[in-house]
């Protein structure tokens, strides 16, 4: 059994979950319309270019989940997946998860979104396994902060050895899907990466190494 890894975000969907996710809580009233969308959408503009501070973006992008409960936020979160993310998904994508778990290959979707984006979405794709950044609970309350290592850029790496145990042997075997620069510390660990509808960054790395670039 083979490690079949997958990035979320323009990768498997059209789109960014998390920015997706920060338009739907302004339709909520659990953000301020004056700012909101314009910060975070400059602050996704520092991830394309590579220069973001995830700390800062999760920090910004958490302040409307302050002191709501996990049970509210994922009812809200379902009904987003049904009404923007479904909608997103990538046929293709389905057709590869579908693939590799036909050939008995460990699926597991790794993502620099919050878990209570990805581990529902992830659902949606018959994916049960994931890593993403997670959110730290107090008394039934987000209280906007997170914990343990971000699954972000060299994150992605250090949080999925720790998924595996050590066994960095596993990696000469995996495969792994990304579409972002960002995700080139873990692409230049595993056997087979691959460039999905690659940003500039990820496709002239993909270029220079001889990686497959495929268009989903």
């Amino acid at each position: 059994m083979s490690l079949a890894l997958f990035d979320l975000d323009e990768t498997l969907i059209n789109g960014d979950c998390a920015s997706m996710w920060s338009e739907y809580m302004l339709r909520l009233g659990w953000a301020q319309r004056d700012g909101f969308v314009q910060r975070e959408q400059a602050l996704m503009l520092q991830y394309r270019q590579g220069t973001l501070s995830m700390e800062e973006y999760m920090s910004f992008t958490l302040e409307p989940l302050i002191g709501r409960s996990p049970y509210d936020v994922a009812q809200c979160v379902e009904a987003f997946i049904d009404e923007a993310i479904v909608p997103a998904i990538r046929q293709s994508a389905l057709r590869c998860i579908a693939e590799h778990r036909r050939l008995g290959d460990r699926n597991i979707i790794i993502s620099a979104s919050g878990e209570h984006l990805v581990s529902p979405i992830a659902r949606r794709f018959g994916v049960d396994e994931t890593l993403s950044i997670q959110l730290e609970v107090y008394d039934d309350s987000y209280t906007g902060k997170t914990r343990g290592v971000l699954t972000y850029r060299e994150g992605k790496v250090s949080r999925l050895l720790d998924l595996i145990e050590g066994q960095a042997w596993m990696l000469a075997q995996a495969s792994f899907y990304s579409d972002s620069g960002n995700d080139l510390p873990l692409l230049k660990q595993v056997g087979h990466p691959y460039a999905v509808n690659p940003d500039g960054i990820l496709l002239r790395q993909a270029q220079l190494a001889g990686w497959p670039v495929l268009d989903w």
